[in-house]
């Protein structure tokens, strides 16, 4: 209250009203018990991270590109994303299953269960990503004369990462159902990119070459590191939270749950690195380079709709559980605006800035400058219905939300194979920003036949229909 006191007192006298009650409002998010207060109070964590880790990511980018050089760096992207791709797809949603399951355990006493998920679902994490690593293994004997030479080795490396890549995303899943979001969040976001740095910079430094394979060595190293520290420090906490006891396993119960996760999770994923996939596997590294850097760069403009989405969904989720629709159609439409408007004036600042920030990665890269502007165009398509695959969601309409996903999906990838062989890079970019539009219309049209809610950044929230279909 002290601290409080001072800081109001030091604003100017037009600022202290909603100074003095924005500065209670953290106090009392910081210091208030209960799930209500944590789950605020790690929504602002997570937040918090995610920016650090964004602008942390951007940065390592900038640092790894300058290192190898554009075609290098195009060669090591595309397999860190196929590797970090396929790696969160190994643990089929056992991870969010975690988050689904664990808070109902521990508010029911079930600590059997809890010992049992927990340490169920690390073992199932390592063998399915120790499954995924032999398949691809197996795959790069039988089909690796198919493979252009030089993803050879980086491929080999990354394939080894698999089954730690899995396990940090089942510890990640058990910190977030117990309310640990540093613990949950920094080893993968932050931890393991300074690592990849690091490690890179003192290969090189005792002679190493600047090459892919040597930022794949790295790599798999940081995530080694940081999977096996992240396991020693969440099952310490564990321990601590969870005596030891008998452990009662509902594996066909669990994997019920964690199956259609994986569906929705796993389609949404692909969505957001389909284009950077077909670019490698169609394209060559110097152009996997350019439009991953001009991708990254405008992704900036995507945590408007992180941050909308995530004040929406609690919202969103009250006001169906009361049944008022027309509240409902006021919070939706509210949402879309706060994303569309946002996104476009930070899309326009990153566009007037677009040639400083790709001249960062290096000279070369500034030639990705329309891709960041029809990119953009995508991007801005998709916030006209600000969180509306979020509000499908809250209201059970999950299995709808994964068709859709599925659609916009299989637009993406047959456009980009339609348009790369014919426009190149600039293709992919159309063929992304089209299937962001796509799925905007898709989600669209459902929010308004199964909620009855004109979902769009210009409506108004009385042009919803009177009559609430959630079920």
């Amino acid at each position: 209250m002290a601290v409080i006191e001072t800081a109001e007192k030091v604003l100017p006298a037009g600022l202290r009203p909603i100074g003095g009650r924005t500065l209670r409002m953290f106090a009392a998010m910081f210091t208030e018990r209960g799930e209500k207060a944590a789950a605020r109070r790690m929504a602002l964590t997570a937040f918090s991270i995610r920016i650090l880790s964004a602008a942390l990511a951007f940065i390592s980018q900038i640092v790894l590109a300058r290192l190898m050089g554009e075609y290098e760096y195009g060669i090591f992207v595309f397999v860190w994303v196929l590797i970090v791709v396929f790696g969160d797809l190994s643990c089929l949603g056992f991870h969010t299953a975690i988050v689904r399951f664990l808070p109902q355990y521990k508010a029911a006493g079930a600590f059997d269960e809890i010992r049992g998920l927990t340490g169920t679902a690390r073992i199932f994490a390592m063998l399915s990503g120790t499954v995924m690593l032999a398949a691809g293994m197996i795959g790069l004997h039988l089909f690796g004369d198919m493979i252009e030479t030089y993803y050879l080795v980086p491929i080999f490396l990354g394939l080894l990462a698999m089954p730690m890549i899995a396990l940090g995303d089942i510890l990640e899943g058990t910190s977030r159902a117990n309310h640990w979001p540093v613990m949950a969040l920094s080893p993968v976001y932050i931890i393991r990119p300074i690592l990849i740095i690091a490690f890179m910079l003192t290969a090189i430094a005792v002679g190493a070459e600047h090459t892919a394979v040597t930022a794949m060595q790295a790599a798999l190293a940081a995530t080694f590191v940081t999977a096996l520290g992240q396991y020693g420090a969440t099952l310490h906490r564990l321990r601590r939270h969870y005596d030891e006891g008998p452990r009662k396993v509902e594996f066909l119960a669990w994997l019920s749950v964690a199956f259609p996760i994986f569906l929705i999770e796993g389609v949404s994923f692909l969505l957001t690195n389909s284009d950077v996939i077909v670019v490698g596997i169609f394209l060559e590294p110097h152009d996997v380079a350019i439009y991953f850097a001009a991708a990254k760069t405008i992704a900036l403009v995507h945590f408007i709709n992180f941050s909308v989405k995530a004040a929406s969904g609690p919202r969103f989720s009250s006001i169906i559980a009361e049944g008022d629709h027309a509240q409902l159609a006021a919070a939706a439409a509210d949402a879309a605006r706060w994303t569309f408007w946002p996104a476009l004036g930070v899309g326009l600042v990153v566009l007037a800035t677009g040639h400083l920030l790709l001249s960062l990665f290096g000279d070369a890269f500034t030639s990705g400058y329309l891709l960041m502007s029809i990119l953009l165009a995508g991007i801005l398509a998709k916030s006209l219905v600000g969180p509306a695959e979020t509000l499908l969601m809250m209201a059970g309409k999950q299995n709808l939300c994964v068709t859709l996903y599925a659609g916009a999906l299989a637009t993406n990838v047959g456009l980009n194979l339609a348009l790369i062989p014919h426009y190149g890079i600039e293709g992919t970019a159309v063929a992304t920003a089209s299937a962001m539009a796509v799925e905007a219309i898709l989600l669209h049209v459902a929010v308004r036949r199964t909620l009855g809610i004109i979902l769009f950044a210009f409506a108004s929230p009385s042009a919803a229909t009177p009559e609430m279909r959630v079920r």
